[in-house]
């Protein structure tokens, strides 16, 4: 179940990322949970919640916060001992569609 720190699947056993996983990526970042938002255009509650534990987050946005954390060098893993750590490669991820230029969308 996506919405609990139990499992790190969902129930078509696709790899995602509990709330467990979620907070330690973001201290690794050094991200708020507002900022961690807005990069990914949810609202800071949804973070919050998810983070807490309440409720389900669709797979879609679980899939989407999973995304922007791994772009900025988070590595996640499953199995007997998930966790996360920060790649080497940095954390640079790039420019946000919203900065996208003719000049720079190439």
């Amino acid at each position: 179940m996506a919405g609990s720190d139990e499992s790190a699947q969902d129930g078509i056993g696709l790899a995602v990322i509990s709330p467990a996983q979620a907070r330690a990526a973001r201290a690794l970042l050094g991200w708020s949970q507002a900022e961690v938002a807005s990069k990914i255009g949810f609202s800071e509650e949804t973070i919050h919640d998810f983070e807490a534990g309440y409720g389900n987050m669709p797979s879609g946005q679980v899939e989407a916060l999973k995304s922007a954390l791994t772009t900025a060098g988070i590595l996640f893993s499953n199995g007997s001992e998930p966790g996360v750590s920060l790649s080497r490669r940095g954390r640079d991820e790039g420019t946000r569609a919203d900065d996208l230029t003719t000049e720079n969308d190439r």
